[in-house]
């Protein structure tokens, strides 16, 4: 069983995957205050002690991406840091800010691009399998990406240098990160880039009306859930027309993915949707389950 988490950081990102292996990956980090920083990170920490290989995952450097970056490399040493190559500026640094300098610039960054593969993220050997994970973007000979890299480096926005990731399960299924991007970006690019299917779509920008797909781009996504994160209520685009889940209202959202289902738990014990199977499943420590995605693979 693999376990992806969802954490609700107020405006931010904070993602992990709980490979079905030896393997650990982090998406960004953020939190809303000291208690949710503590208990967050805590949980976040404490996995990693029955893992072997553990990755940080950086879609851009704005605050509500990295916000505790310092805190968590100084409790976790983040060995294996991912991010796009590049070299984004700010006018107002931040401690957090600097630490992601400094990994970007360190010998334990890995850089980003579409299509490139590692041990063991998306490679596999004789001693471990693949971690199901992958690039589709950017193009680093993109020159709206070339564009985008250039506005960062003068410090003056960083949404569209994000990466687009995908992680596939051993049981098959599929989930979609997009960082920050918006819309008009994603316009531009949209051909250059493979859209499959995937069961899993957390919502550019937070789920802000600036980073809604197209319909073109949904239609070959056909996400089975779109999670839309916790941007305030007059920016967010709710995507009618397809099964949503939304963070403002949920709290943290857990995957349990499990053969061809998913188990979906919150932290909201009083949120509920209608378009998931009841399996009767217990709750999962403090959070509530909400239902199981079933599909045939």
């Amino acid at each position: 069983m693999s376990k992806v988490k969802s954490f609700s950081v107020g405006n931010g990102d904070m993602f992990y995957i709980n490979h079905n292996s030896d393997n650990f990956t982090i998406i960004d980090c953020c939190y809303s205050d000291e208690e949710n920083k503590n208990s967050n990170f805590e949980e976040i920490r404490a996995i990693p002690s029955k893992k072997v290989i553990t990755r940080f995952i950086s879609t851009h450097p704005d605050d509500d991406h990295i916000k505790g970056l310092k805190y968590l490399d100084a409790q976790m040493h983040i060995l294996n840091f991912y991010c796009v190559k590049n070299e984004a500026i700010k006018s107002d640094n931040t401690d957090d800010f600097e630490r992601y300098c400094e990994l970007r610039d360190s010998e334990k960054a890995f850089y980003l691009y579409k299509g490139c593969s590692r041990k063991w993220m998306n490679e596999e050997d004789e001693e471990r399998g693949s971690s199901g994970i992958n690039c589709l973007w950017p193009n680093t000979s993109n020159e709206d990406y070339i564009d985008a890299l250039k506005k960062a480096k003068e410090g003056k926005s960083y949404n569209n240098i994000s990466p687009i990731i995908t992680y596939s399960t051993g049981e098959g299924h599929k989930f979609m990160w997009m960082g920050d991007m918006e819309n008009d970006f994603v316009d531009k690019i949209q051909n250059e880039i493979k859209w499959e299917n995937v069961d899993i779509l957390f919502a550019p920008h937070h789920g802000r009306d600036s980073g809604k797909l197209k319909e073109n781009i949904l239609k070959k996504l056909n996400p089975k859930i779109i999670i839309i994160g916790e941007a305030d209520s007059k920016d967010i685009n709710y995507y009618q027309g397809y099964n949503t889940i939304t963070q403002n209202t949920a709290g943290d959202v857990i995957f349990n993915c499990v053969n061809s289902e998913i188990d979906i738990f919150v932290s909201n014990s009083n949120y509920s949707v209608s378009f998931l199977n009841d399996k009767y499943k217990s709750d999962l420590d403090d959070n509530h389950y909400i239902g199981t995605l079933v599909y045939d693979k």
